[in-house]
């Protein structure tokens, strides 16, 4: 089943160029995390734009506290499930804690997650100068970048824990410059966590790649949730940036497509998603 959906997309395919042209044409772009084939599968079907194997599977998936033990690894693994399960939806995986510790490393953890996981973009988190160097090293081998800024969790013993970014004046004029610089590096795409919606709005306006967030507001390109939080099944507290979309629906599929469509409609994330 699962090779005959990745081989056949009963859709057009979604190319880092079209997440630009989406952005130019103003449709919102739909992400969402995914960690095996099966649930790969709901996300095709339910034409989500983009599927995300985030490193968050270390927590929703393997039980950690954090992102960090996850490694690259485990990273390549959960990709490769994931590939086999897609067919038109774009398919971005997550360099893992210190895989971009310097340049060579970042080159040989891209080029698993592509060659061996079926990534077609890689996502790195930060905007220091040694993280633009590695995105536009990535780039320039022809692998495409997703940036992520605002809450990274990875910096999250920096950060005193998953903390909102970007409150303060200079903080907030910190990320925007950010978000310049990983767009001049080369990132075609920018994930923006946890960050006021205000900032949100001007981060997008800032720059011409898409912008897609999680908690940064209903301005950003489009949206993305831990695939476990917008079904309700994340053991604890969930984030006050996701709904869960399976309470009132009968499956999981029914969830993710009503997602997609509030997503697209501009009706999630609604203002008890958000921050000032």
């Amino acid at each position: 089943m699962y090779a005959q959906k990745a081989n056949a997309p009963t859709r057009k395919p979604v190319t880092v160029p079209s997440l630009l042209t989406m952005k130019a044409e103003g449709r919102r772009i739909v992400m969402l995390t995914a960690y095996d084939a099966s649930f790969a599968v709901q996300l095709e079907l339910a034409g989500v734009d983009v599927a995300l194997v985030g490193d968050s599977l270390g927590m929703v998936v393997q039980g950690h506290a954090s992102t960090l033990p996850v490694t690259l690894d485990h990273m390549v693994y959960h990709t490769s499930l994931v590939a086999r399960g897609l067919g038109a939806t774009l398919l971005v995986a997550d360099l893992p804690f210190m895989a971009d510790r310097d340049v060579p490393h970042a080159l040989e953890a891209g080029a698993r997650l592509v060659g061996e996981g079926g990534a077609a973009m890689v996502k790195i988190e930060g905007a220091s100068p040694h993280i633009l160097d590695i995105i536009a090293a990535l780039v320039e081998r022809v692998i495409p970048v997703c940036a992520h800024l605002g809450l990274t969790p990875q910096s999250v013993h920096k950060f005193g824990g998953f903390r909102i970014q970007g409150r303060a004046q200079e903080a907030a004029d910190e990320l925007v410059a950010q978000a310049k610089a990983v767009e001049a590096a080369g990132a075609t795409l920018l994930v923006l966590e946890g960050i006021p919606t205000v900032l949100g709005e001007r981060i997008t306006r800032a720059v011409s790649i898409p912008t897609i967030g999680i908690g940064a507001g209903p301005h950003c390109d489009g949206q993305v949730l831990v695939i476990h939080d917008m079904l309700g099944i994340t053991p604890g507290k969930r984030p006050k940036f996701s709904k869960d979309f399976l309470a009132g629906r009968d499956s999981v599929a029914a969830a993710i497509a009503a997602y997609a469509e509030d997503v697209r409609s501009g009706a999630f994330p609604a203002p008890e998603h958000c921050f000032d």
